[in-house]
Formats: C-alpha cells, sequence, structure tokens
C-alpha cells in the first residue's frame, strides 16, 4: 500500500492514468493512493503490445504512463492517436523514483499533460503536442 503524498490539485483531480506493464503496479497504487483514477495494465490486458495499450488509453481519456519509448514511434511515425502519453526516461529506474517524479510533475504540470506526449528525466521535462 502506497500513501497520499499530499492533497490533490482541484485541476489535476481530473486525471485518469493507464500505466504499462513496464513501469509497474506500484506506481498504479500510487496514483490511486493519491485519488486518481489509475489502471495497471498488467492486470486488465497482461501481455498486451503497444498498439492495443494505446488505442484503450485513447478509448477511455486516459494519461498512459510508461517506460517504453516505443510509444513514440506509435505516437510520432504511425500517427496513432492518443490522451496523453509521460515517458519516464530515469536513469535511476526504480518505482520509488518513478513514483516520485511523476508525483512532482503532476504537481507542476497537471492539466497539461492531457493529449500530450511528456518525456520526463531527472533533469528536465519535454511536452510535445501531437
Amino acid at each position: 500500500m502506497v500513501k497520499r503524498s499530499s492533497p490533490l490539485p482541484s485541476a489535476s483531480a481530473k486525471l485518469k492514468f493507464l500505466v504499462d506493464e513496464s513501469t509497474g503496479v506500484q506506481v498504479t497504487e500510487a496514483l490511486e493512493a493519491d485519488g486518481y483514477d489509475a489502471v495497471y495494465v498488467g492486470r486488465v490486458m497482461p501481455g498486451a503490445k503497444d498498439k492495443p495499450i494505446l488505442a484503450r488509453a485513447y478509448a477511455e481519456g486516459r494519461i498512459l504512463v510508461t517506460n517504453d519509448k516505443d510509444f513514440g514511434e506509435r505516437v510520432y511515425r504511425s500517427r496513432q492517436p492518443h490522451a496523453g502519453v509521460i515517458l519516464l526516461r530515469l536513469r535511476r529506474n526504480v518505482p520509488q523514483r518513478r513514483i516520485a517524479v511523476l508525483r512532482h510533475l503532476i504537481a507542476n504540470v497537471g492539466q497539461n499533460l492531457q493529449n500530450k506526449f511528456t518525456v520526463v528525466t531527472e533533469s528536465k521535462v519535454r511536452i510535445r503536442t501531437g
């Protein structure tokens, strides 16, 4: 069980997430603990390929949280529609770090994540429309 870190900003409270298997169930649990509607791919479509994962996120209006850079190919090369993608590119890629970085991102950017492709590293955030 992951404890809630802080109260939710009201503008971000409506965000919904689909968390990729590569990112982990602990990230999903942290988002849920923070009051977000979060679904873990490993529970609802284990072993699914990238295309149906992104399609489900889009159909449900969920921002996909992943550390699989292949989703960039799906979005930019294949032009697959999405409701938003957060690509975590962390050097210290452990669940606690993913959770901390994601919480910081949501607290600072919030609703601006919807329908954007966001790449997050330890030192920067790049948000692109597309």
